[in-house]
């Protein structure tokens, strides 16, 4: 095989990007609108594969693709269009540009806002008909009004900026907002209910989760200010569009203008033609300067990953160096465990992070460890979250992250802390590595427990009581779910105990409420791993 590093480029995509691998040596062909067949037929010659969100990246054609592939770039956002598991599992690293688009997708909402505000597809539509209608179309001011913000990320920030110099007031629901963050942005931070009754206007800035999937949903719609107009240029399937389609035939929703859908390309949607709705074909990015900026990053990005093994904004693995991975691997692994332990049981209340090594963990590279971390944590809401790209996210919403370093030994010959700040203090996970290899929780919150974190595990806190253990499995028992392991520990006899329980099945929202109701029993979380 040769030594030449290929590229193929097979969506349309700025001629930046074409001259920036060939600068750098990389033999690069621009094959875009190719058929899923002509792709699976060609991908294995090539090292790297630059995409837009067109081609569709499939389990079938990263078997073809081996086992020569080594990267594929995303210039945009979402991988959606990528099987990224599937990537993953064959060594395939995935890269995005997560902000070379901000500011384009902020102003297309900015846009959208004037829109339905002045209603002017309509009323370019009834003045082109010849009708001048100019009594017909009685607009609103956005000056002085609320602006509701569902997430006040990077390009949520952005978009209260712009909303404030046109004197709009911004309030923002965001779990990962802190207080302080809020204040900088000169923003309110409330909770979804409040947003809702006091928005005029509400647009949404946050990625496509199982949490936030049908975030404006029938009742949320119902608990919506009457003549609230809404905005959504960030993901399809954030809106119940059923729901908005008969708010929006009540006049309970002034308008709506989207540039997204739960199904795309969009050519045949229940919403179209229902009055009050204004709708773009997923333009958000489409700037001649965002698809420059994504161009140039994503063509940056392969290049010093395919030549020098740099890795930079990957959604699939954290940034490290060849000589760094074997050693690290493991400690990552167990601070990945550790965040979304974390994330799972103490939920959105997290304001800060500490992480502590000690021990054979002081002497290593304490950032991926903190990425892995944040990973785990943040995970647990955001789908796009990753090792690289969780520091950066975690400074935007204003968590105050800090990484400890004791050189000490104590209990443990290698340990690692996570401790997280929250409106009702601070909570406290620890592990270490057995054989230097394999993760265990040996602390949580306080109380000495010993677990291997994996597949799906049950979190229960009970009064330490005759009886509960028993009651437990008689009711796991009762739906059929098989106990893997099952770990205890407590304070005190007689005290808060603690039960890590696997399982060889979820457990669903129905079960977890039946073991709440057990007597003695505090808190359930179900977790995965």
């Amino acid at each position: 095989m040769s030594d030449l590093v290929r590229v193929l480029i097979a969506d349309a995509m700025d001629p930046r990007a074409a001259a920036i691998f060939r600068e750098r040596g990389i033999e690069v062909d621009e094959k875009p609108g190719l058929s899923a067949d002509e792709l699976t037929t060609i991908i294995g010659g090539y090292d790297g594969l630059a995409v837009r969100s067109s081609t569709r990246v499939t389990a079938a054609v990263l078997d073809a693709a081996l086992p020569r592939l080594k990267v594929i770039g995303r210039a945009g956002i979402g991988v959606d269009t990528i099987d990224v598991p599937a990537a993953s599992a064959r060594g395939i690293v995935v890269m995005n540009t997560p902000f070379g688009n901000s500011i384009t997708t902020a102003e297309h909402a900015i846009a959208m806002l004037f829109a339905l505000a002045r209603e002017i597809p309509a009323a370019d539509a009834s003045t082109q008909a010849g009708r001048w209608e100019k009594n017909r179309f009685m607009g609103i001011e956005l000056s002085g009004k609320t602006l509701g913000l569902i997430g006040c990320g990077n390009i949520g920030s952005i978009v209260a900026d712009r909303a404030q110099g046109l004197k709009m007031k911004v309030v923002a629901y965001d779990p990962f907002l802190s207080p302080e963050r809020a204040v900088d942005l000169g923003v309110e931070k409330v909770e979804l209910d409040e947003l809702l009754a006091r928005a005029d206007f509400i647009s949404l800035h946050t990625p496509l989760t199982d949490q936030t999937r049908g975030i404006l949903s029938r009742g949320a719609l119902a608990k919506a200010k009457p003549g609230v107009r809404i905005v959504n240029c960030a993901r399809g399937g954030l809106i119940d569009e059923a729901a908005l389609k008969e708010a929006l035939e009540r006049g309970h929703v002034a308008g709506a203008a989207l540039d997204v859908f739960s199904q795309e390309p969009a050519k045949d949607n229940d919403l179209f033609g229902t009055p009050g709705l204004i709708c773009t074909p997923h333009l958000g990015a489409s700037t001649s300067e965002a698809q420059v900026n994504v161009a140039i990053q994503i063509a940056e990005q392969m290049s010093d990953y395919l030549l020098l093994g740099g890795i930079t904004n990957a959604v699939n693995m954290p940034s490290l160096s060849a000589e760094e991975a074997p050693r690290l691997k493991p400690y990552m692994a167990l601070a990945e465990k550790l965040g979304r332990l974390v994330g799972q049981v103490v939920g959105t209340e997290v304001r800060s992070v500490d992480v502590e090594v000690e021990g054979a963990a002081a002497e290593l590279n304490i950032k991926p460890i903190t990425g892995a971390v944040l990973a785990g944590l943040m995970g647990t809401y955001s789908d796009t979250v990753n090792m690289v790209n969780a520091p950066y996210l975690a400074k935007e919403r204003g968590l105050d992250v800090r990484e400890i370093r004791h050189d000490r030994e104590g209990d443990y010959h290698t340990l690692l802390a996570v401790t997280v700040g929250t409106d009702h203090g601070e909570r406290r996970v620890a592990g270490t590595l057995f054989g230097n290899r394999a993760p265990r929780l040996v602390d949580i919150f306080g109380i000495q427990v010993e677990a291997e974190l994996a597949g799906q595990m049950i979190y229960i806190v009970n009064s330490d009581a005759p009886g509960f253990i028993g009651a437990l499995g008689t009711a796991l028992g009762r739906h059929q779910v098989n106990i893997a392991t099952f770990n205890l520990g407590r304070r005190a006899a007689g005290g808060e105990a603690v039960a890590l329980v696997a399982v060889d099945d979820p457990i669903g929202p129905k079960l977890a409420d039946e073991l709440a109701r057990l007597p003695g029993v505090l808190q359930v979380v179900p977790l995965s791993f």
